[in-house]
């Protein structure tokens, strides 16, 4: 979306101003969707660097810092940057053709690019909807900033802990539980963007796991929290990751990984499955240019490759884009053949790992990247750090037996599993961009282009700027006591995962462990019965298990689930009361509101930085225990 906006405001007026030897000439919607899928690709790596590095230096599995690693960390964020981008291409057809995934995000990025290029003698339709669009978007930004100067107030409403506080003692696990009402502007246009199936499936998952579940197994001595404060008895941190004991004495977020992550697994798994004849057709399609040239060499195809175009056709649904501006077989796989053999190349020679358990890898990484694929189609949440704690998981076992020691191990598994994060990102990010392109009617080819190209800015960039943030703020990568200006999250539970898959055992809880195979033989028999026995008409009502397992993953914070349910509840309403007013703002009100969220935050950022941010600034009015909750 920053890179709609941004690209247009940027290149629209340079594409008038400069001849067309240097640039300049026609600036359309086509355009723009190439300038942002080159910035989606530009940011896409980010994730590394706040959370798999960081968990590698407060275990002092790396150098000193950053700054003398910074040839090894390039290196490895290369690696990284396109064995995901390459192969998505065969998956195109199945989940954009097929099976016509909603990507919320990337829908709202089309309406936007349209929205920009309404010209001045364009319908007064158009001119509505834009001015929708800039106002939406206007208001978003300006309440993601000034909420952080107040967010007790503005932006998290903490109501649990305000009955607390009046008395009502018992309440106050809704708060531990990560029952809290958040003004979110981005999940509540998303809300708007989805079906209400996905909002519907979120929001029970969130509820099975931190209703139902989690308070069960705390209850039950299956899972154990830690006290937020002792003047406050009752008030629980259920989302901590320092593990001592995972399999005996885990925390409900990490018991929930197992199960979470199995419904994901199990349910990407479940769909290709049911749908193998359109997985088979895509990559028939996509070799089929390579089987003509072999048919007509050994005389046995027709001498102008018609049989191929029939075959383009057999799977009972058009694709639209020309042959000419799809992408060639020979160049997805070239890309990632060699984009492959340089990531067993990093590893072998640069961290040591054997290129067979790096190959594997790669393979673990497809797979997961269906998954991201899926999670981020369906509810636009890509839970791509828990995925990548799952591969630190399974790779952790596999070193098990090779008798590394277990620094050696902990390094290993979490560069595997930072393999599986970007991959998975890129994977999920490249099929967003390809659902804009094919609702803007853009070309996948240029697509690829522009993506490797944005890869190649960021695998510098990322890593630069991780140098410098890392220098100002040496406390992102230790194991510091005080509160750090950037905490990142995910990196606790990087660093207990790595720990934890360098014990004797395999750290899953055997109550955890039942319940995901449980909850993964009931999504396989849900996936079959709905696509065998049940009409396409009724697979709505078949729960999203996507969504379900996304909920599980978040750990106890249901603020996002909530306030999707919200935004699809108002988009319900609006539809039925006011179809065409729906019609004409409905798509425009919501990509405004993504947008300006998530410019509001860079703003936020930039604040931080200038030290004139509401952590220094801001009121923690309505914040739980008088602290700055923003």
């Amino acid at each position: 979306m920053f890179g709609s906006i941004f690209g247009f405001a940027i290149l629209k007026p340079m594409s008038k101003a400069l001849p067309e030897r240097f640039g300049g000439g026609y600036f359309g919607p086509k355009e723009n969707v190439c300038c942002q899928s080159a910035a989606t690709a530009a940011g896409s790596l980010g994730l590394l660097f706040s959370s798999g590095f960081p968990a590698a230096y407060q275990l002092g599995l790396l150098g000193n810092d950053p700054s003398a690693d910074f040839g090894r960390i390039i290196t490895f964020t290369i690696t990284c940057a396109y064995v995901g981008i390459f192969f998505t291409m065969p998956l195109r057809r199945l989940y954009i053709l097929k099976l016509k995934l909603t990507f919320p995000s990337s829908v709202a990025t089309a309406y936007t690019i349209r929205s920009l290029h309404v010209g001045v003698n364009a319908a007064e339709v158009a001119r509505k909807k834009t001015w929708a669009l800039a106002i939406s978007f206007l208001i978003s930004i300006i309440w993601r900033v000034t909420s952080e100067y107040a967010p007790g107030i503005m932006w998290d409403w903490h109501w649990s802990w305000w009955f607390y506080r009046a008395g009502w003692k018992w309440i106050i696990c809704a708060e531990s539980w990560g029952w809290i009402w958040e003004w979110t502007p981005a999940f509540i246009g998303v809300g708007l963007l989805v079906p209400m199936n996905s909002s519907v499936s979120f929001v029970s998952g969130a509820a099975l796991a931190w209703a139902i579940i989690g308070p069960a197994l705390v209850t039950t001595g299956k899972a154990f929290g830690v006290a937020m404060s002792s003047q406050y008895p009752g008030y629980m941190n259920y989302a901590n990751m320092v593990l001592d004991d995972p399999v005996h004495a885990p925390s409900p977020e990490y018991w929930m990984i197992w199960p979470g992550c199995m419904l994901l697994l199990s349910s990407s798994v479940a769909e290709i499955g049911a749908n193998y004849r359109t997985v088979a057709t895509a990559f028939s399609v996509m070799f089929q240019p390579a089987l003509a040239r072999l048919r007509r060499f050994r005389g046995k195809g027709g001498e102008d490759g018609k049989e191929s175009v029939v075959l383009n056709k057999e799977d009972g649904f058009y694709d639209p884009v020309p042959p000419e501006e799809q992408t060639p077989w020979w160049l997805w796989v070239g890309g990632l053949i060699a984009s492959s053999i340089m990531t067993m190349c990093v590893m072998k020679y640069q961290f040591g790992q054997n290129a067979g358990v790096t190959l594997l890898a790669i393979v673990f990484a497809f797979i997961f990247s269906l998954v991201g694929a899926e999670c981020v189609g369906r509810v636009s949440v890509n839970p791509v750090t828990t995925l990548g704690n799952f591969s630190q998981l399974i790779f952790g076992g596999i070193s098990k037996g090779s008798g590394m020691a277990a620094t050696t191990n902990q390094l290993n598994n979490g560069l595997t599993g930072m393999i599986t994060l970007a991959a998975a990102e890129q994977c999920s990010d490249m099929l967003g961009d390809l659902k804009t392109t094919h609702l803007l009617g853009a070309s996948p080819r240029v697509q690829l282009y522009a993506q490797c190209v944005g890869a190649l800015v960021s695998i510098f960039l990322s890593s630069a700027m991780y140098v410098v943030f890392s220098t100002a703020y040496p406390c992102i990568n230790t194991l510091s006591t005080t509160r750090c200006s950037f905490p990142a999250p995910d990196v606790a539970s990087w660093r207990a995962v790595s720990l934890a898959v360098s014990e004797p055992a395999l750290p899953i809880p055997l109550s955890a462990g039942i319940t995901a195979l449980v909850l993964g033989g009931m999504v396989i028999v849900s996936t079959i019965v709905k696509y065998r026995f049940v009409p396409p008409a009724k697979h709505h009502l078949f729960p999203n298990w996507n969504a379900v397992g996304i909920a599980f993953v978040l750990g106890p914070s249901n603020t996002y689930p909530v306030a999707m349910m919200f935004g699809s509840l108002i988009a319900l309403v609006w539809r039925k009361r006011f179809g065409g007013n729906w019609l004409m703002y409905g798509y425009a009100v919501a990509a405004g509101m993504i947008a300006g969220e998530g410019l509001g935050g860079i703003v936020n950022a930039a604040l931080e930085i200038g030290k004139v941010s509401g952590l220094l600034y801001g009121t923690s009015v309505g914040c739980p225990m008088g602290e700055y909750c923003g």
